[in-house]
């Protein structure tokens, strides 16, 4: 029996903020098929080290680059994660003198602070500019026919 499709006009107003509200989300999270393949493997993939990554940089003209300034910006963004918890955690402690307190502050500086500091490096390295999930991907096409031997 074919599944009925109704008309934009006849559904109502929640009905069809609903379905662009899902049908926006869809496209933005279609990158996880791209990682299905690699992360719903009945073997996992070996581990890869920093030289194995600077051998993909040095290999790939388009991906590489790319990929190196994703690297970068995980840097900042433990930076801030690590200036946002520190600070955070500290001013809770000098005004309230409480264990919890401090330390849910920690928890909640460190995710702002890794949050600050990914959007700096966004910006200062121009990842806007830059398509990273693709490198990312190449990265790791590259890494499974490595280290299957198929280089």
């Amino acid at each position: 029996m074919a599944e009925k499709v109704e008309d934009p006009s006849s559904q109502s107003f929640v009905r069809r903020h609903w379905e662009g509200y899902k049908e926006f989300w869809a496209e933005r999270f279609s990158f996880l098929n791209n990682y299905s393949r690699f992360t719903k493997r009945d073997k996992p993939l070996p581990s890869w080290s920093s030289s194995d990554v600077e051998e993909f940089i040095a290999s790939d003209p388009v991906h590489g680059p790319t990929l190196k300034a994703a690297r970068k910006a995980s840097n900042y963004g433990l930076v801030g994660s690590v200036i946002g918890a520190v600070s955070t955690a500290g001013v809770s402690w000098k005004y309230s003198k409480s264990l919890h307190g401090a330390g849910l502050s920690f928890l909640a500086g460190g995710v702002f602070g890794w949050t600050f500091g990914q959007e700096i490096a966004n910006h200062s390295l121009q990842l806007y500019r830059l398509d990273t999930m693709a490198a990312q991907v190449k990265f790791m096409e590259w890494w499974e026919k490595k280290s299957e031997g198929r280089s």
